[in-house]
C-alpha cells in the first residue's frame, strides 16, 4: 500500500507539472509579433507568375433588374453570366514629336475611347463611334493651331500626332482598328487639297461673324429638318474652294469630281476654325448633331439579294407559312449587323420594302409578319431588339455595369410598308410624317411619367447575341 501511495503522487505530480508548462505557453503566444518578411522574386522566375489578390467585388455577379434581362428563348439554356465588360487600359507609347497639350482634350478624348470602346465599336461605328472620331479630329485640328496662324496641321507634324492621338484612344481601352473602322486619315488632320489653310486668309474670305452665329448654338430638333448650320458650314467650304478655283484652274470648280473633293476638305477647315472660337465641349455637341443629321438620312444595313422572299411571297395572296418563314429567316441574318437608330430603322424598313415591292411583292408582308421595327437592329437573345436614338448618344460606362447604352423604342412597333417603290419623294421630314406612337401603359399614364420606353443594355447582351 505504501508504494502504491508513492506511485500516485508521482503521477499526480507529473500531470500537474505538465498542465502549468501548457498554461505559460499559451500565455507567451498572446505576446507573439508577428515579423514582417518582404517578398523578393528570384532572378530566374518571371513577374508573370507572381499572384496577386483579385479587386474586392470585380468577380462578384452583379444585380441587374430583371425588367432590363431579355426573356431566354430557350429556357433549357441557362442565361450567360452577367459581368460587366472593363476597357483594358495602359500607359501609350508616344512619338514625342506632336506639340500639342493632349491634356487639354483629356475629356473628349475619354469620351470617344468609351464611345468607340473594344467590343462595341463595330457594333455601333455608324452611329456613335465615327461621329465621335470625327469630331475628335476637328477639336484636334483647332487645339493643334490655336497658338499660331494655321488652320490644318503640316504633313510632317500630322504623322505623328495622328499617330499620338490612335496610340492614346487604345490605351485608354478604344478600338485599334478606328482609321479603317470609321475611314479616318492624315487628310483629316492636313486640309486634304483645300487651297485655304491659315487663319488670315480664311477670316478675309469668310464671313466669319454669320458662320459663328450660325453654329455657336445648334439646335438638335430643327436642325436636320430646317438646318441652319449646315449651310453656312457649305457657304463658307464653297467660298475658299472658290479663291483656289480662280488661282488655279478651273478643274477645281465645284461641280467637277476634284471640285467635290476640294469642297469636302475645305468643310474639314471649317470645322477646324469653329474648333477655335467654341469651346471644346460646344464644339463636341454641335458636331455630333450635324452627324446625326447625316447619319440618319440613310440605312447603313447591307441587304443581300432577297430572291428567297420574293420567290416564297410574290404570288397576290402569299402562303403565310412559307412567307414569313423566309422572310423572318432573311431578317435574322441582318439582325447581327449593327445597332442603327429609330429613324434609320424606319429608313432601312421602307428601303426593303421598296426593294420587294420592285421584285413582284405587293402584299404587305411586314404586316402579315408581325415585322417591326426593332427587328432591324440587332438583337439580344434572338427576342430583345435594341433601336438607338436619333439624337446624338454615347456608351456609358461605370465600374459596375462597365459599358451600357440606351435604347429606345423597345416596344412592338410595326415596320412601316412603304406606299411604293419608289423612295424619291420619302422624307422624315416631311409635317406629316412623324414617329409611330408609343403605347402608354396604364401604370405610365397614372403616374404621369415619360411615354418613351426606354432599357438599358449591358455589353454583355450584345456580345451574346452575337455568340448564338
Amino acid at each position: 500500500m505504501p508504494v502504491l501511495k508513492v506511485d500516485m503522487e508521482h503521477l499526480i505530480g507529473k500531470i500537474i507539472c505538465r498542465i502549468l508548462m501548457l498554461v505559460i505557453w499559451f500565455w507567451d503566444l498572446q505576446h507573439v509579433v508577428s515579423q514582417k518578411t518582404d517578398f523578393k522574386p528570384k532572378p530566374h522566375v518571371p513577374d508573370k507568375f507572381v499572384l496577386s489578390d483579385p479587386p474586392i467585388g470585380l468577380f462578384d455577379p452583379i444585380d441587374i433588374s430583371p425588367a432590363v434581362i431579355p426573356r431566354n428563348p430557350y429556357p433549357v439554356e441557362p442565361l450567360s453570366p452577367m459581368y460587366p465588360s472593363f476597357p483594358s487600359t495602359y500607359e501609350p507609347v508616344l512619338t514625342g514629336k506632336c506639340s500639342v497639350n493632349f491634356s487639354s482634350m483629356s475629356d473628349i478624348i475619354d469620351r470617344t475611347a468609351s464611345d468607340c470602346s473594344a467590343p462595341l465599336a463595330a457594333l455601333v461605328g455608324n452611329v456613335i463611334c465615327c461621329p465621335q472620331v470625327n469630331s475628335l479630329m476637328h477639336i484636334f485640328q483647332g487645339a493643334y493651331g490655336s497658338e499660331s496662324n494655321m488652320l490644318v496641321l503640316h504633313q510632317s507634324t500630322a504623322n505623328y500626332c495622328f499617330s499620338d492621338l490612335i496610340n492614346i484612344l487604345a490605351s485608354r481601352g478604344a478600338n485599334s482598328t478606328i482609321p479603317t473602322l470609321c475611314s479616318v486619315k492624315l487628310s483629316n488632320l492636313t486640309g486634304g487639297s483645300c487651297p485655304v489653310k491659315d487663319l488670315v486668309t480664311f477670316e478675309k474670305i469668310v464671313n466669319t461673324s454669320k458662320l459663328l452665329d450660325s453654329c455657336s448654338t445648334v439646335d438638335p430638333l430643327k436642325e436636320c429638318c430646317r438646318p441652319i448650320c449646315q449651310p453656312a458650314i457649305m457657304e463658307a467650304a464653297l467660298q475658299i474652294s472658290l479663291r483656289g478655283a480662280i488661282m488655279l484652274d478651273n478643274s477645281r470648280i465645284p461641280g467637277t469630281a476634284a471640285g467635290i473633293t476640294v469642297v469636302n476638305d475645305c468643310k474639314g477647315v471649317v470645322y477646324a476654325w469653329l474648333s477655335r472660337k467654341l469651346s471644346s465641349e460646344a464644339a463636341n455637341v454641335a458636331f455630333r448633331i450635324l452627324s446625326g443629321c447625316k447619319v440618319n438620312k440613310v440605312c447603313p444595313l447591307v441587304f443581300e439579294e432577297p430572291s428567297s422572299i420574293i420567290k416564297a411571297c410574290g404570288d397576290m395572296a402569299p402562303s403565310s407559312l412559307s412567307c414569313c418563314s423566309s422572310l423572318n429567316t432573311y431578317i435574322a441574318s441582318i439582325q447581327k449587323q449593327m445597332l442603327i437608330t429609330n429613324r434609320q430603322a424606319i429608313n432601312c424598313a421602307t428601303l426593303f420594302g421598296s426593294v420587294l415591292q420592285k421584285g413582284g411583292v405587293t402584299t404587305n408582308i411586314y404586316e402579315l409578319c408581325k415585322v417591326d421595327l426593332k427587328d432591324f437592329s440587332l438583337q439580344s437573345y434572338g427576342q430583345q431588339g435594341c433601336l438607338l436614338r436619333s439624337l446624338p448618344a454615347d456608351i456609358m460606362f461605370d465600374n459596375v455595369t462597365g459599358f451600357s447604352f440606351t435604347c429606345d423604342l423597345s416596344d412592338n412597333i410595326a415596320a412601316p410598308w412603304p406606299s411604293s417603290s419608289s423612295l424619291s419623294t420619302f422624307s422624315l421630314c416631311a409635317p406629316e410624317m412623324s414617329l409611330p406612337v408609343l403605347p402608354i401603359p396604364e401604370a405610365t399614364v397614372s403616374s404621369g411619367s415619360h411615354n418613351t420606353a426606354r432599357i438599358i443594355l449591358s455589353v454583355v447582351h450584345v456580345i451574346s447575341s452575337l455568340l448564338l
